[in-house]
This record gives C-alpha cells, sequence and structure tokens, in this order.
C-alpha cells in the first residue's frame, strides 16, 4: 500500500513514523508547503518527497492522509474523493458547517472512506470508561465531568486559524463524550474568559471555557478547557453512576497535586502534550484506518461524527456570545445519528 501524507507538522510527523513502520504500508509519498521540511521527514523515514500536493495524485496513491492546517482539509478531502481516495483526516473537516457539509457531500457522492481522527476513541481509558458505561456498571449515569488543559498555548499566529477554543480543543470532548455515552447532547451553556494573554483577545478567542451539556436522558455534563494550565498537559473525563464512579486520564503522570495529607503526591514527569500523552492512541487510529482502506473493518468514526461534534462546538459558542442556553438543533447540519 502506498500512502501520501499531505502536511508534515508536529502531527504529519507522528502520523509518517506510524505508518512508516506499519507492516502494511510499502511506501509513503510526503509533502508540505515547507518543502524544505517535507524532505527532511522523508530523509530521515526513507520516504520520497513530493513537490506539491498535484504530485502526490498524479504519482499515485492507494490512500490519503491530511494533515495540513485546518483551512485546507474540506478542499483537499473534496479532491481525494473525487479520485476515489479513501482520506484519514485530522479534525475538523472545516471550521464552518457549509464547509463541512460539502466535504462530506462530495465523500457520499463518491462512495469514498472519510476517517477523522478523534484519537481519544482509541485510548485505552476512553474505551474502557466506554465498556462501563455500556455494561452497566455505573447504573444509572447521571454526572459526567470533562476537561482538556494544555500546559502551554500555541503561537499566536496559529490562533486566527484554529476556530477557537471550542472548536480546537473542547471539540475532542463532545466527540468522546457521545461516543463513550451513546447518548446525544441536547442543550448547552457555554461561557469563556479571554483574562489572559492578549493575543486571545487580538484573536476573538478565549484562553479558559467551560459549558454545561445536557444529555438526551438527562444526565448532566460539564467540560472545560484551558490553554494555560502550567502544572502539565491534563486531558481527565469522571463519570458518575448510581452504581460506581469512574475516571479515565487518573495515573503518575496526572499534573495535579492533593492538599490532604494522606494523598497522593504530585507526579514526577507529568504529561507536557498531547503527543507524548496519547501516543499509543494516535498509532491505533492509523493501524485502523490502513485495515479500513484494506476492506478489514468497518469506519470506525465518518464524516458525519465530525459533524455532529462540530455542530455542539458551534453551539457553544453561540451560548458563550449571545449568553443563553442552545440547543444543537438550532445549528444547520444532518439529523443526529445514533451514536454506535
Amino acid at each position: 500500500m502506498r500512502i501520501g501524507v499531505i502536511g508534515t507538522g508536529r502531527i504529519g510527523t507522528v502520523h509518517a513514523n506510524t505508518l512508516s513502520r506499519h507492516r502494511d504500508v510499502g511506501s509513503l509519498i510526503l509533502t508540505d508547503a515547507d518543502l524544505a521540511r517535507a524532505q527532511d521527514l522523508a530523509n530521515r523515514l526513507g520516504e520520497t518527497a513530493a513537490p506539491g500536493v498535484d504530485e502526490i495524485f498524479q504519482w499515485g496513491v492507494d490512500a490519503v492522509v491530511i494533515t495540513t492546517a485546518t483551512p485546507a482539509h474540506a478542499e483537499l478531502i473534496g479532491r481525494a474523493a473525487r479520485s476515489g481516495l479513501p482520506v484519514f483526516c485530522e479534525k475538523p473537516i472545516a471550521l464552518d458547517l457549509p464547509g463541512t457539509l460539502q466535504a462530506i457531500a462530495e465523500v457520499e457522492a463518491a462512495g469514498t472512506i472519510l476517517q477523522m481522527g478523534f484519537q481519544r476513541r482509541f485510548d485505552a481509558g476512553y474505551t474502557g470508561a466506554r465498556e462501563a458505561v455500556r455494561s452497566g456498571r455505573l447504573g444509572r449515569l447521571h454526572t459526567v465531568r470533562a476537561m482538556t488543559s494544555d500546559q502551554a498555548p500555541p503561537p499566536a499566529a496559529y490562533l486566527p486559524q484554529s476556530g477557537g477554543l471550542y472548536r480546537d480543543t473542547l471539540i475532542h470532548d463532545f466527540d468522546v463524550l457521545r461516543w463513550v455515552t451513546g447518548r446525544e447532547i441536547t442543550d448547552v451553556y457555554a461561557a469563556g474568559s479571554d483574562a489572559g494573554p492578549a493575543m486571545f483577545r487580538a484573536a476573538d478567542d478565549v484562553d479558559t471555557g467551560a459549558a454545561l451539556l445536557t444529555l438526551e436522558d438527562g444526565t448532566l455534563a460539564t467540560v472545560t478547557a484551558t490553554r494555560l494550565n502550567g502544572a502539565g498537559y491534563d486531558v481527565r473525563m469522571e463519570l458518575a453512576g448510581e452504581l460506581d464512579q469512574i475516571v479515565v486520564g487518573l495515573d503518575d503522570r496526572t499534573p495535579i497535586a492533593s492538599t490532604e495529607p494522606t494523598g497522593p503526591p504530585a507526579a514526577d514527569k507529568p504529561w507536557t502534550g498531547f503527543v507524548e500523552r496519547f501516543g499509543p492512541a494516535y498509532e491505533a487510529e492509523l493501524a485502523t484506518f490502513v485495515e479500513v482502506v484494506r476492506g478489514e473493518r468497518a469506519n470506525p468514526c465518518d464524516g458525519r461524527e465530525a459533524l455532529q461534534a462540530l455542530r455542539i462546538a458551534e453551539a457553544c459558542e453561540i451560548s458563550r456570545r449571545e449568553r443563553r442556553a442552545v440547543r444543537p438543533a438550532e445549528v444547520p447540519g444532518a439529523p443526529a445519528p445514533a451514536t454506535g
């Protein structure tokens, strides 16, 4: 199998390394807007660099992995679909609903594959939580608390093209909340703070956000995120039911300290970022993509799933700006599919 990788930044490098080692991937063609960066990575991996995106499609590949900046995702997805090629794409499809819907329509019209990069679905902790909820171990689920805290903010130049905290960061929590619980979100109420560095205000973004979500069965969920968690990278989900309570992301590297005299000590080596924390999950999702392309399993996260997460993020953004509760049903998009 020959795979084209478009984008060789941080996550593109991670994915290229994973695919280059995969037993069913014979070769890669790499390209990037920064050709020198793509060539350097190709040299290190023993793969081929292409001078541009056109060559990815002209030289012949069996599938495409898209890890460019978000504004390029939708056009590249559409181009791959028109070429009859399966695609793995980092989230989101686009920063707006029209672009997202257009890309999905092109994939569906072509009958091709689009697998989205929501890596938490492949993390052992979240998988265990899903199994606990679905097995009935927790009893009736009544409360979920989710959080994503970055140790340090991204570069200022990244913020205007990121889509904002809800679309860029919390979209992972929205997706995995649906996936773990098997429930749709019916109402959101969100708030945000831009009291940190001025670059967030300049980008019309917030550095810290929170939302109260109501699920279709009445379960209440809170999600929070910040770009400024100096203690380390912290991603957790707590699920409380009438019979039991569990937590995802609590281990000896969780960057949290107890004030109790007999509490556990602070982590000696806290997580520093998402690549480190979710390394095995990133490998698993790419291995799954290869299996999907080979026809060995069904697509675990298609464009419609990504659309649902974006609609929730959009609802939160509306709620933050208008200071009111918002139903995701108010946001244009396809009807919510059942989460399997």
